[in-house]
């Protein structure tokens, strides 16, 4: 889903522009509306859990129940090194659950996780390849990466490299300056461009919980 119109569209297509004014109070309205510009709603879910965005207010809540793998959130069709601020109530319990910052690289292929809080599961606690530290946003969070073959992809089945900051100190509130983390990613192997989506979400995949996020 994502905004389509122009000023010629919000206008009408006939419509002529009197004065820079009036593109000036069309344009910030639209920024008033939708200040971070967000386009994109991810929606991996397949009815399994209840799901409601607002793209324009950059909301979405979510609610799981049953071991089935969710993908649901808000953010832009084409990630960058951009600074994300957020507010949420997240509630996962004992279930396997991320409150993340997540996204797609196209070429060379790679899935990524800017995991804020968890959880039962530390994503990378076990069978993955532990890649040290980085310091961000006043905590440290633990990288690793893991190799996923034949796996589902933004392509369809295809073999890729997961790269994963998992937050040591989890929080539901805060800004994340993903520049940091990409910079850190690019020693082993993160190509930092050719960037797909990138949403503000949330990732559950067993036992039930909720949370409502808001990009500020």
């Amino acid at each position: 889903m994502k905004f389509t119109f122009g000023l010629a569209a919000l206008l009408g297509a006939t419509a002529v522009v009197a004065s820079p004014i009036a593109v000036e109070t069309v344009e910030t309205a639209i920024e008033k509306r939708n200040p971070e510009n967000i386009n994109y709603v991810q929606n991996y879910n397949g009815g399994a859990a209840q799901f409601k965005s607002n793209l324009g207010a950059g909301t979405f809540s979510a609610k799981w129940n049953g071991n089935t793998d969710i993908v649901v959130g808000v953010g832009w069709s084409t990630g960058a090194a951009r600074t994300i601020k957020y507010t949420s109530s997240y509630s996962p319990g004992s279930s396997g659950s991320y409150l993340t910052v997540y996204g797609w690289v196209n070429s060379p292929q790679a899935e990524y996780y800017i995991v804020e809080s968890y959880g039962g599961f530390n994503p990378c606690s076990s069978g993955v390849t532990k890649r040290g530290s980085v310091t961000s946003d006043g905590a440290s969070y633990t990288m690793c990466t893991d190799t996923r073959t034949n796996q589902p992809s933004i392509t369809g089945t295809s073999t890729f490299t997961q790269y994963w900051s998992v937050r040591n100190s989890k929080r539901t509130s805060g800004t994340v300056t993903v520049a940091n983390h990409f910079n850190a990613w690019s020693k082993f192997g993160f190509a930092n461009r050719n960037f797909n989506f990138q949403v503000m979400a949330i990732e559950a995949f067993s036992g039930s919980g909720s949370g409502n996020v808001q990009i500020q």
